[in-house]
């Protein structure tokens, strides 16, 4: 996202400079040889000369980042960073910065790789005078995103309610995968619409790295609890599965679907959209019947946690807008959420993946919980590797999911 900002600044007409670790100043100066914006050596000289410090650093490091930097901040400068989790963010500025220094910080939701236009753009502005605020609203015009306005608390509220549930699941999808030694599309038993939609935004958060989720996951501390609902969310439910409880499990879900999607009246997605995005060689028709646990237990820990998400829907990112259109097509689909709680039950053909997949969200949950910023790591760059083969076709795939999803929410947003 560093790279993101400077490009699209530098390419409005400012005078941008950046750094890296001092010992890869060589190595980022050739990295970076063919674009308009200066390397220098590192934060102290960026921080002297510069009128908008952004410090676009991985959540666990911000604070002695800044307290390495912090003190050469130029005066009267404003400064910001990126990271998604800005309590952490806000406190690490104040303890270090001077204090004719203005505190504006930023965070665009969505990735380095999206066209940043119409994507939401927040701005926090913790303190700062009325010209700072113009400026910065200047600044960012550039990247043609919809801004919006929030104090840090808020923003990490939302964040949280948007984000942790959502990339549990999926990360814990890639897992039970990697576990059980299964590229889904290879196999007939991932066919269909939401089968290419699950397999193309877990194979998308492979993709990026891994402190750009464990940043939000283990700083949060409402991302905390939220993780870990979800991670009960799946035990219990599987566990309804199991026992045979059908009634019950049909209930249960019966009640979340009312409680989060009592106002639907006109479906995002569609399954004939959705199954042009597969990574199979199979042509687009037909689907298997799946119990979709992953799903079912992100609606039910949106109820156990009281959370409607379509509250936030101005500040989610793109793949939560698809997160929320497929739990959506599932739950809101006449007969479809019967069918899966029918297949939970009677239909062991699932039964292993289901039991690898709520292994893996306990797991999850648990390093989230104890703050391992080393073990989430790990965790992620071994199932990162099983799947990195296929990112590239992947990418592109997703990219064109992402597109067509986004415009069908421009539409509905129009109409309603």
């Amino acid at each position: 996202m560093g790279y993101l900002y400077a490009r699209r600044f530098t390419e409005a007409g400012w005078r941008v400079v950046g750094c890296d670790r001092e010992d890869k100043y060589e190595e980022t100066v050739g990295k970076f040889a063919n674009d308009s914006f200066e390397i220098l050596r590192n934060g102290h000289e960026v921080s002297r000369i510069s009128d908008y410090i952004i410090y676009s650093v991985e959540a666990e490091n911000i604070d002695k980042i800044v307290a390495a930097y912090g003190p050469s901040t130029k005066y009267g400068a404003i400064v910001g960073g990126q990271t998604s989790c800005k309590a952490p963010e806000i406190k690490a500025l104040e303890k270090t910065l001077p204090a004719d220094v203005d505190i504006i910080s930023l965070h665009s939701l969505h990735g380095p790789n999206v066209n940043t236009t119409g994507q939401p753009l927040v701005i926090v502005n913790h303190r700062s005078s009325e010209g700072s605020v113009e400026f910065i609203n200047h600044l960012v015009s550039c990247l043609n995103s919809k801004v919006v306005r929030l104090l840090a608390a808020e923003h990490d509220k939302i964040t949280a309610d948007t984000q942790a549930v959502t990339h549990a699941a999926f990360l814990s999808m890639g897992m039970a995968w990697k576990e059980v030694n299964q590229y889904p599309w290879e196999s007939s038993r991932w066919i269909g619409g939401i089968e290419n939609a699950k397999i193309n935004i877990s194979l998308r958060i492979y993709l990026n790295k891994w402190h750009v989720y464990a940043g939000l996951a283990i700083t949060n501390p409402l991302a905390h609890e939220q993780i870990l609902q979800y991670s009960n969310s799946v035990s219990d439910l599987f566990t309804l599965m199991i026992q045979g409880k059908k009634e019950e499990l049909r209930q249960r879900l019966h009640v979340a679907k009312q409680f989060v999607f009592h106002e639907i009246h006109e479906l995002l997605l569609v399954d004939d959209i959705l199954e042009n995005f597969s990574l199979s060689n199979v042509p687009p028709g037909g689907r298997q019947p799946n119990s979709h646990l992953s799903l079912l237990a992100i609606v039910d820990s949106w109820h156990k946690l009281g959370i409607i998400p379509y509250e936030h829907i101005i500040c989610s990112t793109p793949l939560f807008r698809i997160f929320l259109g497929v739990t959506e097509y599932l739950f809101c689909t006449p007969g479809l959420l019967d069918e899966c709680i029918d297949v939970a039950v009677n239909d062991t053909s699932f039964r292993q993946d289901d039991l690898e997949f709520t292994i893996a969200a306990e797991k999850w949950s648990s390093i989230i919980s104890f703050g391992n910023f080393d073990l989430y790591q790990k965790t992620f760059e071994d199932t990162q590797k099983f799947f990195e083969h296929k990112f590239q076709e992947a990418n592109v795939i997703g990219n064109e999911m992402i597109k067509t999803i986004l415009l069908r929410v421009k539409e509905r947003e129009l109409r309603s």
